[in-house]
């Protein structure tokens, strides 16, 4: 199947693949040889599995799209079928089976970028202070994009090892504290770039496990002057300035600098402004749809309709004038 779709599979020997009994096969070839293995019904009950995710990606299709949050043996009880009719009878009668292998080559374990779940949690770790060396080294670069991917990924293989530990224990804690300095330089690349909600978002997560984070609240800070969130923005310089007095000058610069911008957005709405022609209707037209005996409904309705023909009056004049002004 994968030579008719032109795109070899790639198996990872040692990390539990589905089809366990293809890794010894495949061990067992040199590079460049075709081999045929018969193999018992006893190895081949999740091929199945195996087969619709190659077929689907061989259509061009996410193998996981659809899936509930389960194993995939799980997903097939779920829904009680492959989409496969052929398939759901292997697993209905499950049987010896054949398969031709070719190898195409084999590749050191360094030679290719290892992701987080080929990991072990040692490697995961000695893997972490690398992306950070590399991650500042970018940023004296000012290659603030990568230097963020490479904080992020830092941070993801951080809170995988952290999600097998128990809330609480120290090694849980020792790990949140390693965290916060890599999310910060990441919100800091997030700064350079001008992604000021995307910092808005970690910085706020991150003051909630970490209250009192001085250089979270200034970045948070810094964030929303960017966007002129007034209120937010003098909040957080405050808080800023309680938790280190001796950045009151920085504070009031960045406080200035968030006048001056407010002051100026304000300008350029106000020069936007200007008189629309609105038609009235004399007193006479509208009081004689209007009846004093009809019912409230009634005369609501018709002052409805009045108001919105007017109010498309104000939009076609307000179309006319813009033209004029092109």
């Amino acid at each position: 199947m994968n030579r008719l779709v032109g795109r070899p599979a790639e198996i990872f020997v040692g990390k539990m693949f589905k089809m366990e009994i293809w890794e010894p096969l495949l061990t067992s070839m040199r590079v460049g040889e075709v081999a045929e293995f018969w193999c018992d019904a006893v190895h081949t009950g999740l091929y199945p599995i195996v087969s619709k995710g190659m077929r689907l990606i061989a259509q061009g299709k996410d193998p996981l799209e659809g899936q509930k949050h389960m194993c995939g043996m799980g997903n097939l009880f779920h829904y009680h079928s492959t989409g496969f009719p052929e398939l759901d009878e292997i697993m209905r009668n499950p049987q010896p089976l054949i398969f031709i292998m070719e190898l195409l080559q084999v590749r050191d374990p360094l030679s290719y970028h290892r992701e987080s779940w080929m990991m072990e949690k040692d490697e995961k770790l000695q893997t972490v202070p690398i992306l950070h060396m590399q991650g500042n080294a970018l940023v004296r670069q000012k290659q603030f994009r990568e230097a963020a991917s490479k904080y992020k990924e830092a941070v993801l293989l951080l809170k995988t090892v952290q999600s097998r530990e128990m809330p609480g224990d120290v090694d849980y804690i020792n790990l949140g504290r390693m965290i916060v300095p890599l999310e910060l330089n990441y919100c800091q690349c997030m700064l350079e770039l001008e992604e000021y909600y995307e910092v808005i978002e970690h910085t706020t997560e991150l003051l909630e496990k970490h209250k009192g984070n001085f250089k979270a609240t200034y970045q948070r800070a810094r964030a929303h002057a960017a966007l002129c969130n007034e209120d937010e923005a003098r909040r957080d310089f405050a808080t800023v300035e309680k938790l280190d007095p001796k950045f009151k000058p920085f504070v009031q610069k960045e406080l200035k600098i968030l006048g001056e911008n407010i002051r100026k957005m304000h300008n350029a709405v106000v020069s936007f402004r200007f008189v629309l022609p609105v038609p009235r209707l004399p007193v006479a037209d509208i009081s004689k749809w209007i009846s004093p005996t009809s019912p409230p409904a009634i005369n609501g309705t018709i002052l409805f309709v009045l108001v919105f023909s007017t109010l498309l009056s104000c939009l076609s004049g307000l179309q006319s004038l813009t033209a004029s002004q092109v």
